[in-house]
């Protein structure tokens, strides 16, 4: 029993002396690395792993002391290859300047809708209900697509096609107006544009 302890505690004398020997390494003090010191205590570990460890607690403290190598081990690597290619900071650094960025992604469209439909109504002070029927088919339809019942209806639609109508007429000293539907951020909306004939 008290053998496995000084087997464990031995383990853990060992790796704190590599320990040091490494800071000492990269600090500069010494000039080589301790690389036959590192593989005496590999092959220490190698013999203790395949001994049976049946006690829960030094089995627990073998597996303790084993992550802390294997941290080291990590460490040590990571700081060896910095020492032979530069820090990885002044890497990134050198490739953040020698790169071509990529190029910025387009600008996405505002209208949600597939394509912006072409005028599809025109309206003018003696149109009749079919242009305003096939206006509020095509609004009906998009809110088909979207999974909701419209909001407006056909009467309601008639009165603002004459009333947007006559303003635009009057702003743009036109005799028709074109209507389309389109579908904005999720909202079906009317758009009015003034024609000459």
């Amino acid at each position: 029993m008290i053998k496995q302890d000084e087997e464990l505690d031995k383990l853990e004398e060992d790796t704190r002396k590599l320990k040091n020997k490494y800071d000492q390494f990269f600090s500069g003090i010494t000039k080589m690395p301790p690389t036959h010191e590192r593989h005496l205590l590999e092959v220490y570990i190698h013999e203790l792993g395949k001994k049976k460890i049946r006690e829960n607690a030094r089995r627990f403290r073998y597996q303790q002391l084993l992550s802390r190598y294997n941290q080291y081990r990590e460490l040590w690597g990571r700081r060896m290859r910095e020492r032979e290619e530069g820090p990885l900071d002044f890497r990134r650094r050198k490739a953040a300047l020698t790169e071509v960025p990529p190029p910025a992604p387009a600008p996405r469209p505002r209208v949600t809708s597939a394509q912006a439909d072409p005028y599809v109504v025109k309206v003018t002070p003696a149109t009749n209900g079919d242009e305003i029927r096939r206006l509020y088919t095509e609004i009906e339809k998009e809110h088909v697509k979207l999974g909701k019942i419209p909001t407006i209806s056909y009467e309601q639609l008639a009165v603002m096609v004459q009333k947007q109508g006559d303003v635009v007429r009057e702003r743009y000293h036109v005799n028709a107006v074109a209507f389309r539907v389109d579908v904005v951020d999720g909202k079906v909306k009317l758009k009015a544009k003034p024609i000459q004939e």
